[in-house]
């Protein structure tokens, strides 16, 4: 017998070095289960409870799927019940996790984020959270600085690339995009800064082809493509026109 290690994969980046700041790349999200029940059927014990507050979160695991960094892994928990407030009572996490997860929606898509048609807004529709596990997107990463020094630094998304930004055409084809750092030191200026109200105005996005499909094969048997069961009562069903694109394949 013998062991034939050519067809092996190249071997995994050592244990804790991160993706360089400002890297583009599409990721692939796998949801981590920690036993608390969502709103939904469909997100029986999908949730994890905060440590510190009554929060109750997404925690989420992203897989970058190609390019340089392909297989690399970073993770995410995202409020969508509970913590701090807002003046009308309402989770100010959740509103930040829920444009979040729009735009993963609408990067995952294709579709323009001002697309406020009746097609756009019935595949922004979820019966659960449970239904983003799978989703593939272009994301900005970044090195958020840990806040304990007895902790490592860390990647987290800096922003979903939406389909109207010039980078999620080419990550969507596989090109490889230059970054853009977060943590970029300033850049020195020889003029002083105009005050606010003379400041030029940034122009208008050139939409790119943000249709183009991807040129990476989807997975054999990806969630996307079948009602996930779960131990609860099965949920109301559902009119096609409110389920995600993903779900009817």
């Amino acid at each position: 017998m013998s062991y034939d290690l050519n067809d092996a994969q190249p071997q995994m980046a050592p244990i804790g070095e991160l993706i360089p700041d400002g890297t583009f790349a599409k990721v692939r999200l796998t949801i981590r289960p920690g036993g608390v029940n969502g709103a939904t059927p469909l997100d029986a014990g999908l949730l994890k409870a905060s440590q510190s507050s009554d929060a109750k979160m997404l925690d989420c695991e992203f897989t970058v799927v190609d390019g340089p960094y392909a297989r690399r892994k970073f993770w995410q928990s995202f409020t969508v019940a509970g913590g701090k407030l807002d003046e009308k009572g309402q989770s100010i996490g959740w509103k930040i996790s829920k444009s979040a997860f729009r735009a993963m929606v609408d990067s995952a898509l294709g579709l323009n984020p001002k697309d406020e048609t009746t097609a756009a807004k019935a595949k922004r529709v979820l019966p659960g959270l449970k239904q983003l596990e799978g989703i593939a997107f272009v994301a900005r990463i970044m090195v958020a600085p840990a806040s304990n020094p007895q902790y490592r630094d860390q990647n987290r998304i800096a922003n979903v690339v939406l389909p109207d930004e010039p980078q999620h055409a080419a990550i969507m084809r596989g090109e490889t995009v230059p970054p853009d750092p977060i943590n970029a030191p300033a850049r020195k200026t020889a003029a002083a800064p105009a005050p606010g109200w003379g400041a030029p105005q940034p122009s208008a996005a050139t939409p790119p082809a943000w249709s183009a499909p991807s040129p990476t094969a989807a997975p054999s048997t990806p969630a996307w493509g079948a009602q996930p069961t779960v131990p609860q009562a099965a949920p109301p069903p559902q009119p096609p026109s409110a389920m995600p694109a993903w779900l009817n394949g």
